[in-house]
């Protein structure tokens, strides 16, 4: 009894691994049929792009998905798909070993690419350059037989010479150039001759004039102006002073210098003016003090012919006075020419 059990038992465990066994088969199969359409579809995609990058990386990436469902299989199946397994390695192995010769190839033809588009077309024209219409046409070429030697003319210039021409009229002198820098002062030079004598002079012309005179006698005011007359004659050469008027008359125009001194009176005020004609031209003042003093006053004129100068007091309106005596000359009026008038 126990052998029919143990018998019947074995059958049945028999046919439990046979319908396994079968059934890992017909997965194997379709693993195989799968990895068939996929090696079909790589070889496509690499017939149509063979230059990407996938091409070169479908067999690595094939091995790490085999290995990958190889691992997601059962025992008894992966032993009995060892042999396909390594087939398979192999045959990619062989690709990878292509793989870099082909990299290599494609490297070289990518560098004779440039080189390839330089070369001109044997059917293509000859380039021409762009010329101008006014540009001198250049002669067409022709070869060494034809080609015609130059001829070049030359004048003998001594035979057509002409005779020499007249001299032409004299240009128009130029602008004046800039003034250049002063040179070296020269050597003296010898003394020269001496000069023929000049036309003689005018007689009657006196380029001179000149007058001193004084006073003796003291002088109070009185109800009107009183001219200053003096009874001292120290310059009057051309008599330009009249000595009875007590005034200088100018016979020669020009440039005149004048000068009065007087004495002060004690307690008397001192008042006079130096006159121009009627004109009174400088003042000669002194206050009242109760000592007496010396007063000058010097003025420069232009005088024009018959102009007089003299000296004039003050009138009683104001009470002054001047002081002199026999002794000692304490009053003087004294002129002179300094430069004549040009005119």
């Amino acid at each position: 009894m126990m052998g029919k059990w143990g018998g019947g038992g074995g059958g049945t465990l028999n046919v439990i691994l046979g319908e396994r066994e079968r059934e890992r088969e017909r997965e194997s199969l379709v693993f195989k049929n799968r990895e068939r359409e996929r090696e079909r579809d790589r070889s496509s995609s690499s017939q149509s792009h063979p230059n990407s990058l996938s091409f070169s990386l479908s067999p690595s990436i094939s091995l790490s998905l085999s290995l990958s469902l190889l691992l997601l299989l059962p025992p008894p199946l992966l032993w009995s798909n060892c042999t396909s397994f390594l087939s398979r390695a192999k045959e990619m192995q062989r690709r990878l070993r292509v793989l870099p010769t082909m990299l290599l190839v494609c490297a070289r033809l990518l560098l004779l690419l440039p080189l390839v588009c330089c070369v001109a077309s044997p059917s293509r024209s000859p380039t021409r350059h762009c010329r101008r219409c006014c540009d001198q046409l250049e002669p067409s070429a022709v070869t060494g037989s034809q080609q015609m030697p130059e001829i070049r003319t030359v004048i003998n210039m001594t035979i057509l010479k002409g005779d020499k021409g007249e001299k032409g009229d004299r240009g128009t002198p130029g602008k004046p150039g800039l003034e250049g820098p002063h040179g070296y002062r020269g050597l003296i030079g010898p003394k020269g001759s001496k000069g023929q004598a000049g036309a003689p002079g005018d007689a009657c012309k006196i380029s001179s004039s000149f007058f001193s005179v004084g006073r003796r006698k003291s002088l109070h005011s009185l109800d009107y102006y009183q001219a200053l007359v003096f009874d001292t004659v120290f310059v009057n050469i051309h008599e330009h002073f009249n000595m009875f008027k007590g005034k200088f008359y100018c016979y020669v125009p020009g440039i005149y210098f004048f000068n009065v001194n007087i004495h002060t009176w004690n307690f008397k005020e001192t008042y006079l003016h130096l006159m121009h004609n009627d004109k009174e031209q400088v003042i000669l003042y002194a206050q009242p003090s109760e000592r007496s003093i010396m007063q000058s006053q010097s003025v420069m004129l232009d005088l024009a012919l018959n102009d007089e100068v003299w000296v004039r007091l003050y009138k009683r309106e104001r009470e002054n006075a001047i002081y002199s005596d026999d002794v000692d000359v304490y009053i003087t009026f004294n002129g002179y020419l300094v430069a004549p008038s040009l005119h």
